[in-house]
């Protein structure tokens, strides 16, 4: 098999963003939803719309998100359109909260722990997606990548339960850690199941707290930036990530990959490669 090819460059720009595009070779066809993170109220962290708003322009992109599980400016569809204004993302794009109506249910064959996803409807409106990730760390997850944004960022407010609670949404906060790990790469595998491969990832490493952009109160990064990669393999494309990470001469990596080790966070990584929607083993290629 042939290892997956994941472009990088330590140019980060704008532009960049869409040379990295243009690098994977693809044209994402038909409606494209742009998965991104619209930041909660009061992080500091997370990727401005002016950053991103030439490669989603470059793909006539919409903007899409779902509603969170828990308390705080994006937990109800007002909430989340207030912020996703107070942001600026209405200002770039078009914007779709997929989950402001009802929720759609994907199958999660042969899933490790779960079965079914539970995504926003919307997403039935869209024929590709171009992910947009800003890789940090997580405070369950470990780290947050592009796994992470298209399992539970796509997941509707009622799914991020369902895959935080292993399949139960009554034990959102309490079921085992590795069960909840591994319901991340089943979610991840119905959704490019689901674009039947007419998806493409970014990865923007810049701003790496030990905390998610969805935190209100979120450590400030003691980690330099490293970089933009790219990938039609999200599984590839968080590995490079991480294997940048641990193999960065900068001082202070060490909270980060302390957050990633102590959460077991590879081990998202691992799952999702055993379900085979792709690879560990990849080729960096810097631009």
């Amino acid at each position: 098999m042939a290892k997956s090819k994941v472009y990088f460059s330590k140019e980060i720009t704008s532009d960049m963003m869409v040379q990295m595009y243009k690098a994977l070779g693809v044209e994402l066809p038909g409606k494209v939803a742009v998965k991104l993170h619209s930041g909660e109220v009061g992080n500091q962290n997370f990727i401005r719309p002016a950053f991103l708003k030439p490669v989603i322009d470059h793909v006539h992109g919409t903007i899409v998100e779902c509603n969170t599980a828990y308390s705080g400016k994006r937990d109800t569809t007002e909430a989340h359109w207030e912020t996703m204004k107070l942001h600026g993302w209405t200002d770039i794009a078009q914007v779709d909260i997929m989950d402001e109506e009802k929720d759609l249910e994907l199958p999660a064959e042969g899933g490790k722990r779960i079965q079914k996803n539970f995504v926003g409807d919307h997403l039935s409106r869209y024929d590709s997606m171009l992910v947009l990730s800003h890789f940090k760390g997580h405070p369950m997850g470990g780290f947050g990548g592009a796994l992470k944004n298209i399992s539970i960022g796509i997941a509707s407010s009622y799914g991020k339960a369902y895959i935080h609670g292993a399949g139960n949404p009554d034990d959102i906060w309490t079921s085992d850690h590795d069960s909840f790990l591994e319901s991340m790469a089943d979610a991840a595998k119905s959704v490019v199941t689901y674009f039947g491969g007419k998806m493409a990832f970014i990865n923007v490493m810049v701003n790496m707290s030990v905390d998610c952009d969805c935190c209100a109160v979120a450590e400030d990064p003691k980690i330099g930036d490293i970089g933009i990669l790219a990938s039609l393999d999200p599984i590839a494309l968080d590995q490079a990530c991480l294997d940048l990470v641990f193999a960065s001469d900068d001082p202070g990596k060490g909270d980060l990959i302390e957050r990633i080790q102590s959460r077991n966070g590879v081990h998202t990584v691992e799952a999702a490669a055993e379900l085979g929607f792709g690879s560990r083993e990849y080729e960096l290629i810097q631009l």
